[in-house]
């Protein structure tokens, strides 16, 4: 028995002293630096949207029981999908071993370490763009746009002239704006305007929906007889990116119609946008497409049951669209709900009787929505139903809603922060045999 507890006892003493040695060898250079480059980064640059960067030892060394913080309590980095339901190719959370990781660093009073010269180059992240590398052409508003401080909501139209040597092939494109907080959303299409005929300079830079302008938006109606494209941004999102053989072409000439939705603003404030488009060498074979389902698009008038939200109820609506059509392979999901909404759910139930997960966001946050990349293409055949589930929490209890106290809440055409939506883009393209096989990482 004297044995074995000394045994028990050098055992422990070893395995103790391997955990302090392995926690006293970890360094930034060595094992954080890629993974705050990785999962930090995109966002913690000068112009990358986050309050601060996390670009050096210095900058993650200063903030280190703050940044161990966050990433215990999952705050940090922002990711609301269920990774056990679907794992996107974008997942920009952390593992759990990889926080564990973190807090033994900083729990170790986060030692520099040595360069280390054989370390994959750290990315050069431009001012401006998420993406990792400058914007081959970035398409802005004519002027700054002035949001006066009467706690209004504004639905205003940019237009967004361009003219081009050639036609571009479209690798990844991102919403660009200096002052996010001031914006609901955004969405622009990409129109071509090939016929020279067309002006596409003495129409109105700027159309405010919101007022009597409304009707100014028919001067628009010559360059919307066809889009290239349909795309946009909600707090969250980073950007679309499309690899391999996928993408979109940027036509010569048209117009882009950039629609911003300035939520309420209690003080004057001004707002720059526009859009980064980065283009590729490789052709683009195979077009995406984009669809909406829900709330603003398909099956808009099949929500059910009726879509308003009595005051201190949680309630769930579904929605059920067929796909009438042809085999189709999707890329990208991309859910979308207001301050109230509480969980989100979309998959496929296809004719064989088989479900497909698409995505679920279990604690719905309005501040982080993503467009989620699936890991490869998936087949939604045709005659498959998809089916979208919301629940809503209208009660004093949920911190995000916007009415204290609750008010009953509509959905409406006008897309207003007080109204609620329930809406499921997808980024898609027609199938081809084997695309269940293509990485989309």
């Amino acid at each position: 028995m004297i044995i074995n507890m000394r045994i028990l006892f050098i055992s422990f003493f070893i395995f103790s002293n391997s955990l302090l040695l392995s926690a006293q060898d970890l360094t930034y250079h060595k094992d954080i630096a890629s993974l705050i480059q990785a999962k930090c980064a995109s966002c913690h640059h000068p112009g990358g949207g986050a309050p601060f960067p996390l670009l050096t030892y210095g900058d993650v060394a200063k903030r280190a029981s703050f940044i161990k913080d966050v990433v215990k309590s999952r705050y940090m980095p922002p990711w609301r999908a269920d990774n056990n339901y679907v794992h996107f190719a974008n997942d920009r959370s952390l593992a759990q071993k990889e926080i564990d990781l973190l807090v033994k660093w900083i729990d170790n009073k986060a030692p520099e370490g040595k360069l280390v010269t054989t370390a994959k180059p750290a990315t050069a992240f431009v001012s401006a763009t998420k993406y990792g590398r400058k914007p081959d052409l970035f398409l802005p508003i004519a002027d700054s746009f002035k949001v006066p401080g009467d706690n209004v909501e504004r639905f205003v139209v940019f237009k967004i002239p361009f003219e081009l040597k050639e036609p571009g092939n479209i690798e990844a494109i991102e919403f660009y704006t200096n002052n996010n907080k001031l914006i609901h959303h955004a969405n622009y299409a990409i129109h071509e305007v090939a016929d020279p005929a067309i002006d596409i300079y003495n129409t109105a830079k700027v159309v405010d929906l919101s007022g009597e302008e409304r009707t100014n938006y028919e001067q628009y109606k010559p360059y919307r007889k066809t889009i290239t494209y349909y795309g946009g941004w909600i707090p969250g999102t980073t950007y679309e990116y499309y690899p391999k053989q996928f993408g979109w072409v940027m036509p010569k000439r048209g117009v882009i119609l950039l629609t911003v939705h300035f939520a309420p603003s209690s003080v004057d404030e001004s707002s720059i946008a526009g859009v980064n488009l980065f283009f590729k060498k490789t052709p683009v074979t195979r077009p995406v497409k984009v669809i909406s389902f829900g709330s603003g698009g398909i099956g808009e008038d099949q929500i059910s049951p009726i879509f308003f939200i009595k005051k201190d109820e949680t309630k769930t609506f579904t929605l059920n669209v067929t796909n009438p059509g042809t085999d189709l392979s999707v890329m990208y999901v991309w859910p979308h709900m207001h301050y109230v909404g509480k969980e989100f759910k979309a998959f496929i139930l296809t004719p064989a009787g088989d479900t497909v997960k698409l995505v679920r966001i279990p604690d719905w946050d309005f501040r982080w929505q993503e467009i989620y990349r699936l890991k490869t293409l998936m087949k939604v055949p045709k005659g498959s139903v998809m089916h979208i589930e919301g629940t809503y929490d209208n009660t004093a209890q949920n911190p995000a809603n916007p009415n204290n106290p609750p008010k009953t809440i509509f959905s409406s055409g006008n897309m207003r922060s007080t109204d609620e939506m329930m809406t499921l883009l997808m980024v898609y393209l027609p199938y081809e045999e084997g695309d269940e096989k293509i990485e989309l990482e």
